[in-house]
């Protein structure tokens, strides 16, 4: 084990005199040593260090030409440092700053893969999913001949997914909870939103049941014209899917629909 030690000492050294190293120069009012260093750890990739030197001396560089590059570059350092919506902030604001710059493009791309990076899963809210697609929608109006076209069109099928997921299970929350006409509107609402929704059936059944169930607990005078709504509903799903895999059970809602009809 202790063969080990005199390394991991020349190691804990190296850390502690780069690290002072780093401190130094931050404290330093030598800003084209800085602006240099931080082209070199932008060139190994130290993250950390080249954002950090780029932000401090941003302001003194601002209005010249390499407030461009500085700019860029803090905002690639939170991009890859993960901090997804910082990183989106600096690439809007460097695409409003810089609209003629060499990186504009990229920019504007990053811009809008930032709200695809910082989209949740379909359970949470969604509204960075409907920001990216947005983004992605103005990036391709802006450059439709970008060779990022059909990896966009694959993001922007992802996102549809991830929103009609999202959209399935709010409605379906509705439905598990047993509130029948509230998951009737927001089912309709879902498909509306989503008319070639993968949940199409699964929605139309369950719009077809929600109808049957408030009908069957509704007051007398209400139960002929909501059995006749889930009749309705019974159509409109054996019209699109006549073998679904919910035939069986749509079948017998329908029969005793019919049936609380013709004896009122």
């Amino acid at each position: 084990m202790s063969k080990y030690k005199p390394a991991l000492l020349l190691v804990v050294v190296f850390l502690v005199v780069s690290c002072n190293s780093f401190n130094k120069l931050l404290k330093s009012k030598d800003y084209r040593l800085m602006y240099n260093k931080g082209l070199e750890y932008y060139q190994k990739k130290d993250h950390y260090r080249y954002t950090t030197l780029f932000e401090q001396i941003a302001p003194v560089y601002h209005g010249t030409l390499q407030s461009d590059t500085i700019e860029f570059y803090i905002a690639q350092g939170y991009y890859h440092q993960g901090d997804y919506l910082l990183a989106g902030y600096y690439f809007d604001k460097y695409r409003k700053d810089h609209p003629r710059s060499v990186f504009i493009e990229e920019a504007e791309y990053m811009y809008a893969y930032c709200f695809y990076k910082s989209a949740p899963r379909p359970q949470l809210d969604q509204d960075n999913s409907n920001k990216a697609i947005s983004a992605f929608s103005e990036f391709i109006t802006k450059y439709p001949k970008s060779s990022r076209k059909a990896e966009i069109n694959v993001i922007m099928n992802e996102l549809k997914d991830k929103l009609i997921e999202k959209s399935y299970m709010s409605a379906k929350l509705y439905y598990d909870m047993g509130d029948y006409r509230a998951a009737i509107t927001a089912l309709k609402n879902s498909l509306q939103s989503f008319p070639d929704s993968k949940y199409r059936e699964e929605h139309l059944f369950m719009i077809l049941e929600s109808s049957f169930l408030l009908a069957d607990n509704s007051v007398p005078s209400r139960r002929r014209e909501r059995f006749q709504n889930a009749i309705d509903e019974y159509y409109n799903l054996v019209s699109e899917f006549p073998e679904t895999k919910y035939l069986k059970e749509a079948e017998r809602m329908y029969k005793l629909s019919m049936k609380s009809i013709e004896t009122k």
